[in-house]
């Protein structure tokens, strides 16, 4: 993928023993290698001997065309998928995953290899004895016992691997909850489980490991991650750079508007921020610093820009297909929900650049750096036609499954087809060839072919005619690395998601959930305020050793049905919780976001991490003001509520964009910082008069900012 090339680029990886080696900025490139790789190994395959990429690069593909396989023609039934899927995750994680910081990294050692192959083999268990299991459901023999004890262990460690000992271990614990319920205090106890059963639970039902979070990440998540793998493969980053560039560069600040820009486009179609740090970063920060923002600045508007991409419709991050089949609503639904907020999001992140911009006099890019996006999108647009049809088909109400199998399809018929036809110079003969293609695939839908069978048929039907030229070999080749890429990109969210289906099992076994709730509920004394803020701590502090799916699952389970209960709408209830598992990326101490952007910045990752958190002010004001009118997240038929709700948005990030740079059209001092912070406050809270003092106090700001700006005008002119 091109956040290996990144980080190869950037000298991160390096092999044999973890070397700590600090460069000349005082980063340490092994310490950022090490943190990128537990929210993404896939990176870490760089290093390893050319045969063992290759194996690797052979398990990808395998993975990633069984995936493609069981979601076109459902040859098998949902838990093989998700047994097999989990066998393939743990097989590439002790593969690509050391047992530990300080073992080498050149080589894949002996008992890896074993852990490897157990873990592949017990994946096929479900598979090979399936009308058994089915026959004796809910009676485990004692093999069944030995498999599932060795599955959770091996996810167990796979986990410890990727993202440290606090999430495993604090799975491994509500194991032995589940035994000694009626020994526990309170609300707390339950009336306990036996062994047979807390294993039965866990790894033969669909609601432990291979629970609603595998699920998802052996149909959509996956899919998704393909998708966006491919068209990075066709050149989308770059049309999207162009684009930005076109659009916002000759502005004012334009190198960091450039960056916004382009990290909302890729956030449409990839919804991993760390990687889009790793991609567009590349080209935006040092853009940004070679026109005068400080680096810490440069890597802070990247890293929240990025962080947006999961927030941004419709390929989100991760957890929002998993919020859609945990609270029982299509996905169209979440990406309704989440549109306003997105845009605020970026909005703030835009306004935030321009400030910095005014306050420095930072100019915009050369009209000879800036192509024309009108001619980008002439010469790439068939680029944006899979993005189309995504878009079209989730609108239409087609589950992402389906509209993920079409979509990937419908890039690799637009690639293939244009590799064919690009020496074809008479243009009729081109269109002739595209209508063959649609005459092609009708007649297959006709004869009785389902529409993701008769996709796969058109995609057979070019291939074929590309392994008889140099050029369409070529693009062949570059399909089949973005069908590894998928596979290794997907094995962090996958092992997380397969992780918390431990904690999710006891919690459903033992009806811990509601119990914790009614803790919440009780300690926030009935105040919706003092829950949201509780909750949002929660997950702040969950983000410091978690991922951001796993975030979501463990507080969506907890916290999630307290707001419930307190009055809040189920799918804002999870989006709040959802925007703050995503926002803990970007707040310090861990801030990975921040870690990805400091090696290309060049400066510190806490820095930048405050900076950062600051910028993306929209992230943590707008869901408390969803909370209290769900207008803003479109839960209502009235649009003008929700048209009042944005324009109230939009003031808020006015002001506080304006406090946190210290600058609006003059110089803020602190008086001034406070007042503008103090009334955009004003704006969130939905107590009585609250919205009318917020308003008034952004008129006095308004105007004294301008009255104040006329007088320094008239000043400089007296004195010229």
């Amino acid at each position: 993928m091109a956040a290996d090339r990144a980080v190869e680029s950037k000298g991160v990886a390096t092999g044999g023993v973890a070397t700590g080696t600090v460069d000349a900025d005082g980063i340490d490139q092994e310490e950022v290698r090490r943190a990128l790789e537990k929210d993404n190994p896939a990176s870490a395959h760089l290093t390893l001997r050319p045969t063992e990429r290759r194996i690797i690069y052979a398990i990808g593909v395998v993975f990633a065309l069984f995936q493609l396989w069981t979601a076109t023609f459902t040859p098998l039934s949902t838990l093989i998928v998700r047994s097999v899927h989990v066998g393939f995750l743990l097989c590439l994680c002790f593969l690509l995953i050391r047992v530990s910081e300080g073992a080498r990294r050149d080589r894949i050692p002996l008992y890896d290899w074993s852990l490897a192959v157990v873990a592949f083999v017990i994946g096929l268990y479900h598979w090979v004895f399936e009308q058994a299991l089915i026959l004796r459901s809910g009676d485990p023999t004692d093999l069944d016992i030995i498999v599932g004890v060795i599955n959770i262990v091996l996810v167990v460690e796979a986990a410890r691997r990727i993202m440290g000992w606090g999430l495993p271990l604090f799975c491994v614990l509500f194991i032995p909850y589940a035994f000694f319920g009626p020994w526990m205090p309170g609300v707390l106890a339950h009336r306990g489980y036996g062994f047979d059963q807390i294993v039965d639970q866990l790894q033969f039902s669909v609601e432990g490991i291979y629970g609603t979070p595998i699920y998802v990440s052996s149909t959509f998540i996956f899919l998704f991650i393909l998708f966006g793998a491919f068209l990075e493969r066709a050149g989308v980053i770059k049309l999207f750079t162009d684009i930005s560039l076109g659009l916002v560069g000759r502005t004012q600040g334009g190198a960091a508007k450039v960056s916004v820009v382009s990290s909302g486009f890729m956030g449409t179609v990839n919804g991993s921020g760390i990687a889009n740090v790793l991609t567009t970063g590349q080209f935006t920060i040092p853009l940004m610093k070679r026109f005068g923002y400080r680096p810490a600045f440069a890597g802070a508007v990247e890293a929240t820009s990025s962080m947006g991409g999961q927030l941004m419709p419709p390929v989100m991050g991760a957890a929002a297909f998993i919020m859609a089949e945990t609270i029982g609503v299509s996905y169209l639904e979440v990406c309704k929900a989440a549109l306003i907020p997105a845009v605020l999001y970026f909005a703030s992140a835009f306004w935030m650049a321009h400030l910095e911009a005014a306050r420095y006099k930072l100019m915009g890019l050369p009209p000879e750096e800036c192509p024309s996006a009108i001619q980008a999108i002439a010469k790439g647009w068939h680029l944006l036609l899979p993005l189309v049809a995504l878009v079209t088909l989730l609108f239409s109400g087609f589950t992402p499954l389906f509209a993920g199998v079409i979509g990937i399809a419908f890039t690799i018929v637009l690639l293939l087809g244009a590799k064919l036809t690009e020496d074809v110079k008479v243009f009729a003969l081109r269109i002739l060839f595209w209508v063959v293609i649609g005459l092609a695939a009708a007649g297959l839908w006709r004869i009785g072919f389902r529409t993701e069978q008769m996709a796969a048929s058109v995609v057979a039907l070019l291939v074929l005619p590309c392994l008889f030229s140099a050029k369409g070999r070529f693009l062949l080749r570059a399909l089949v690395d973005a069908l590894a890429d998928a596979a290794r990109a997907a094995v962090a969210v996958g092992i997380a998601c397969a992780l918390v289906g431990i904690l999710i099992g006891v919690l459903s076994l033992t009806g811990l959930a509601s119990a914790l709730a009614g803790i919440i509920v009780d300690l926030s004394g009935g105040n919706l305020m003092l829950a949201l803020i509780l909750t949002m701590i929660a997950c702040l502090i969950l983000g410091i050793g978690l991922p951001t799916t796993a975030n979501y699952i463990i507080t969506a389970s907890i916290a999630a049905p307290a707001l419930l209960e307190m009055g809040v709408p189920l799918i804002v209830s999870h989006m709040f919780v959802f925007y703050f598992g995503i926002m803990a990326d970007l707040t310090p101490p861990v801030a990975l976001a921040a870690l990805a952007a400091s090696p290309i910045a060049r400066a510190g990752h806490l820095e930048i991490g405050w900076i950062a958190t600051r910028i993306a002010a929209a992230g943590y004001l707008v869901p408390f003001m969803a909370v209290y009118d769900p207008a803003l997240m479109l839960q209502t038929d009235n649009y003008w509520a929700s048209a009042y709700m944005v324009f109230k948005a939009g003031l808020g990030i006015l002001l506080w964009g304006a406090a946190t740079i210290g600058y609006y059209k003059t110089e803020l001092n602190m008086f001034e910082r406070v007042f503008a912070a103090t009334f955009a406050a004003m704006l969130v809270m939905a107590l009585p008069l609250t919205d009318e003092i917020g308003f008034a106090g952004c008129a006095a700001f308004l105007a004294w900012q301008w009255w104040k700006a006329r007088r320094l005008k008239q000043d400089q002119a007296v004195s010229a």
